[in-house]
């Protein structure tokens, strides 16, 4: 699980990815197929519960056994099984001996770091992707990957750790309300999809209100913690790219399949979230575009206000010229200097040195240098 953190405007850094450590290189030298987990290391145990419904009516509760989850997706009603936590390599391998699931995909399923991508296997079809879920409270973005089987009257869903943004999804199936009561396991899918997507238009927004409040710092006074946040927020929307561009191809690929497990009907919801990650695409590219623009245009700022700088320093020390010249020829105290024992020597000196100093800075003023 990666986080991105939203502290205040005036904190620093606006987006916080704390580093997570890559398990990759467990891997080296392991036969294909050898389920290594690749995220935090967790304690508590696996949890599988399952919902199955129909037009008809609905039940619900937890899974205590592989025979007990044979049973369940035996039925002809829709079964939507939940997964909770696969970092207990040997239940995700006995989920998928259970379901005759290629191991590849239970490698894929267990490595947290895998990229977004679908697999069709005509018996099932598998997905995976990232899960962005933004927290109001304290403006955090958790990062989850997550993993779904689709087969004949049966969706299998796979999570880093409990607690989701799928409620909304189950207090659906269980009151009737929508049409998902009344279509398959397809239906599901895109449903579940549909809303890690809609995950994403939330966290580019609040990017845009923190892009928005950065070039309203350039605009009137830049400090180096302006250019801090724009490093850290083009380096966040790296994190960002990585999870969204590669849905295009998924949702693609789910939209152009054959599959008898996708009905023609469903095909086209498939559609709709695939113009929407198109939108989302576009979204994080302007928005990565607009970030390569504030840095020129912090550095274009910075140098204006050092010219600024350097230009009235120059005309304090252009004044100061002819003035120093003056104290100092008159600073000699030379016996045979008649202005010496002049009684009004002092003043008049003084009157030349400010009358040469009105010239001088009215000159700069049309020349408009002031």
């Amino acid at each position: 699980m990666k986080l991105l953190k939203f502290p205040s405007i005036m904190k620093m850094p606006k987006f916080k990815l704390p580093k997570v450590a890559k398990k990759r290189t467990v891997k080296v030298g392991l036969p294909p197929g050898t389920l290594v987990y690749t995220g935090e290391v967790r304690d508590e145990p696996v949890r599988t519960t399952y919902m199955i419904y129909d037009a008809e009516h609905y039940e619900e509760g937890e899974i205590k056994s592989i025979e007990e989850l044979n049973s369940h997706v035996d039925k002809p009603e829709v079964t939507w099984i939940n997964v909770d936590g696969i970092h207990d390599t040997g239940i995700i391998e006995s989920i998928g001996n259970a379901f005759k699931l290629h191991p590849s995909i239970l490698e894929d399923i267990v490595d947290t770091e895998q990229r977004p991508r679908m697999e069709d296997f005509d018996d099932y079809i598998f997905v995976t992707l990232k899960m962005l879920v933004y927290k109001e409270k304290n403006r955090e973005v958790t990062s989850e990957h997550i993993s779904l089987i689709l087969g004949p009257n049966y969706l299998i869903t796979f999570q880093e750790r409990p607690g989701d943004i799928f409620d909304i999804i189950r207090g659906r199936i269980r009151t009737g309300k929508g049409r998902i009561r009344q279509s398959g396991d397809d239906y599901l899918a895109y449903a579940l999809i549909d809303t890690v997507i809609d995950q994403y238009y939330i966290i580019l927004e609040r990017i845009g209100e923190v892009v928005e409040e950065i070039e309203e710092e350039l605009m009137s006074r830049p400090k180096i913690e302006t250019l801090q946040q724009i490093y850290y927020l083009k380096r966040e929307m790296i994190f960002l790219r990585k999870s969204v561009w590669p849905l295009r191809e998924v949702i693609g690929g789910l939209d152009r399949s054959d599959s008898a497990l996708i009905k023609q009907e469903t095909g086209r919801f498939f559609r709709d979230v695939y113009d929407h990650t198109i939108q989302a695409i576009d979204m994080v590219e302007t928005y990565r575009d607009m970030l390569s623009g504030m840095l020129d245009l912090y550095l274009s700022s910075i140098s204006n206000r050092m010219n600024e700088v350097m230009k009235v320093l120059t005309i304090i020390a252009t004044i100061f010229i002819p003035l120093t010249f003056i104290a100092g020829v008159y600073g000699m105290n030379f016996l045979n200097m008649p202005e010496l024992r002049w009684e009004y020597g002092y003043y008049l000196i003084w009157l030349v040195m400010l009358i040469i100093t009105m010239l001088m800075v009215i000159y700069f003023k049309r020349k408009r240098w002031l």
